[in-house]
């Protein structure tokens, strides 16, 4: 009885434990794309991005892009940033030698344009699911969005959307890989970023990347652990918590740990 005690008291202990690590994980994103969520409602108002939606044409076009390439200098975090009309065409954007296919295209029936024009307030911002880009070469982004509002007020007309789209992959990878596991523990630990359908957005073994769902009932739970009776094997998550005014999109920090063998 007192060895099953202690052994209880271990697995409570070590499902706490990884508990906290999968808060970690995803407070640590959250953290990074609340810093998104102001950003693009910021660059929205700046003067080139306004007055190129006001009047677009070939001058205030190639002023805004070079604003924007200003701004992706000093944000190495963003592939790019879009300027659209209120049709959804492209008309500037940071990177053209980049990514010279963009201007021209039209994104009007991207959930992210759709949902941004129709905002009522220049403090709102939506955000899209993470998804592959196939104008930015297929990368995976986490695309940020908030209307261009005239003479950049906050309830001016609506004169266009700012898309931003964050370079998620790498980012991510950053957090899930360190998270601070026991290097004894590593080898059979696996650290998840999942969304609110439990689809991974980021995998520290870099496996089912934007592809798997895991099969996992939380009963509702904001945190907790899941262990699977015949193989052993615990997956502790954690809501994500939110942070300031990023609500955190309903996403998970997760811990996947197979049975130690013996």
């Amino acid at each position: 009885m007192l060895q099953e005690a202690v052994e209880g008291m271990a697995q409570k202990a070590e499902a706490e434990r990884l508990t906290d690590l999968a808060l970690n994980a995803v407070e640590l994103i959250d953290r990074n794309l609340y810093e998104r969520t102001c950003d693009v409602r910021w660059w929205a108002t700046d003067a080139a991005v306004v007055d190129c939606a006001a009047s677009p044409g070939e001058a205030s076009a190639a002023y805004a892009c070079e604003r924007l390439g200003v701004i992706l200098s000093a944000y190495t975090v963003y592939l790019d940033l879009w300027l659209c009309d209120r049709n959804g065409v492209v008309i500037a954007n940071g990177r053209p030698d980049r990514y010279p296919g963009v201007c021209g295209q039209s994104v009007a029936g991207e959930p992210w344009f759709q949902n941004a024009i129709a905002l009522r307030s220049g403090d709102d911002y939506v955000s899209a699911n993470v998804r592959r880009e196939n104008r930015l070469g297929g990368a995976q982004v986490a695309t940020y969005a908030a209307g261009v509002r005239e003479g950049g007020r906050a309830h001016g007309p609506v004169l266009g959307v700012l898309g931003i789209h964050f370079d998620w992959e790498p980012q991510a990878r950053a957090i899930v890989e360190g998270v601070r596991v026991a290097p004894a523990d590593r080898a059979r630990t696996r650290v998840l970023l999942v969304d609110t359908n439990r689809r991974v957005l980021a995998a520290s073994d870099g496996q089912g990347v934007l592809t798997e769902v895991l099969p996992l009932d939380l009963k509702g739970q904001t945190n907790g652990i899941v262990r699977d009776s015949q193989t052993g094997t615990v997956t502790a998550f954690h809501r994500t918590p939110g942070y300031e005014t990023y609500l955190g999109l309903g996403w998970y920090g997760m811990i996947v740990q197979r049975k130690a063998e013996r």
